[in-house]
């Protein structure tokens, strides 16, 4: 029983090795960008979104993961259920999302904080139905990419460098070191991020592969 599942962990892990790199360098990318000072919108040093930043690529790199794992033996049982479960995945998060009054935690900035970090879960635990195989590698994936910008977002609230990784909402409270980490840097990387990758990844992967192989299909029905 070894064996497959040492021998399923070394696949994974080759198959995002280079994605994981790639990642890695435009993370670094970003933060150099950052320090220097280079130009809007492409490092942007507050909140918002910046076009050089590494959400972008998890959709990307979903659909690359999709079509490898479609020519292997760890493709879905069906294409157009995972693609049904990937979409509604986030069907249910934005549902949810716009539910938080119904709960009572619109007013609480921890509560929409939990809140947001559950309902990206929730939707990629959905998602997870359609396809094991793309859920678990870009679970791998996620944390490859997000375990060192956790690591950059510590030493960079520590030293206040002002760039994104040290950003903080104008409504949170004022709070030493290691809570402001904890509640800005390590939860929403390892969790939200991550399931956010998780989410966007499995939707458009599954939607191109499922279109990939209706092509292919098509291409080998007799004339």
């Amino acid at each position: 029983m070894e064996a497959p599942t040492s021998a399923a962990r070394a696949s994974v892990l080759q198959l995002i090795l280079v994605p994981a790199v790639i990642t890695l360098g435009v993370s670094v990318l970003r933060l150099v960008g950052e320090l220097l000072g280079w130009p809007r919108p492409w490092f942007n040093r507050g909140m918002g979104a910046s076009i050089v930043g590494i959400a972008w690529l998890a959709p990307v790199f979903g659909i690359y993961f999709a079509l490898r794992l479609a020519k292997s033996d760890q493709k879905p049982e069906s294409f157009g259920r995972a693609a049904w479960y990937a979409i509604l995945g986030v069907l249910v998060l934005v549902v949810l999302a716009f539910a938080p009054s119904l709960v009572g935690i619109e007013h609480s900035f921890y509560g929409r904080l939990l809140y947001g970090w559950t309902i990206f879960v929730v939707g990629a635990l959905v998602a997870w139905r359609g396809w094991p195989a793309l859920f678990k590698t870009l679970l791998v994936y996620g944390y490859a990419a997000r375990v060192p910008v956790a690591i950059i977002m510590f030493f960079a609230l520590r030293g206040n460098w002002g760039t994104h990784y040290d950003a903080v909402p104008p409504d949170f409270p004022a709070m030493s070191l290691m809570p402001k980490y904890l509640w800005l840097g390590f939860f929403p990387q390892l969790v939200l991020w991550v399931a956010y990758t998780i989410l966007s990844g499995m939707l458009l992967g599954t939607i191109v592969a499922s279109i990939a192989r209706l092509v292919k299909l098509e291409r080998e029905a007799p004339v």
